[in-house]
């Protein structure tokens, strides 16, 4: 019972590796059955045929989604610190240097704000980016496409898929101290 009272102390570098390797198991893992929904996907007149090797722009989404999560979770200081090192790591996974990486992440986040405007949701977010990223509307039937917009049906899967990428920091608060 005293167990559930403590929490776990977790420096932010044991965070930031934690979190790293997880996001990038799970999107090397995921990312072929996403690619599949989004092929399959009834909103589009024809399949996009997103290959399993095409998971760049995903990762990337799925990757400044987070770290804008981290931001709303933690406090400014804190938040700062463990998004630094997340950066670092993923600079190093990708052979950029942490300047490059930061800039991407900065690249991606005013994409996803833009494409969201005036949305402040995360999640609605991501789903928008991962539309515009791979040119869905392309595929989409003359209405939509059009409108430039997606169809709000593929956005609501889209979301429940992508909810599956979110790292639930809530969670991790509760457990552990840092």
């Amino acid at each position: 019972m005293i167990r559930s009272f403590l929490k776990r102390k977790l420096s932010d570098n044991t965070l930031a590796n934690i979190f790293v390797n997880g996001l990038l198991e799970v999107i090397d893992n995921g990312f072929k059955d996403v690619a599949s929904l989004i092929n399959e996907d009834s909103a589009f007149e024809e399949s996009p045929q997103i290959l399993p090797e095409q998971s760049g722009e995903f990762a990337m989404i799925v990757i400044v989604g987070n770290i804008i999560s981290l931001e709303i979770s933690f406090d400014a200081l804190q938040a700062t610190n463990v998004e630094t090192l997340i950066i670092q790591k993923f600079a190093g996974v990708f052979g950029k240097s942490e300047s490059e990486f930061e800039n991407l992440v900065k690249e991606y986040k005013a994409f996803i704000a833009r494409v969201n405007h005036p949305s402040k949701n995360v999640l609605y977010g991501m789903s928008k980016a991962v539309f515009h990223k791979y040119n869905l509307n392309d595929f989409q039937d003359d209405y939509f496409k059009r409108m430039q917009a997606p169809n709000p049906l593929f956005l609501k899967r889209m979301d429940d898929v992508l909810q599956n990428f979110i790292w639930n920091w809530d969670a991790i608060l509760k457990k552990y101290k840092f």
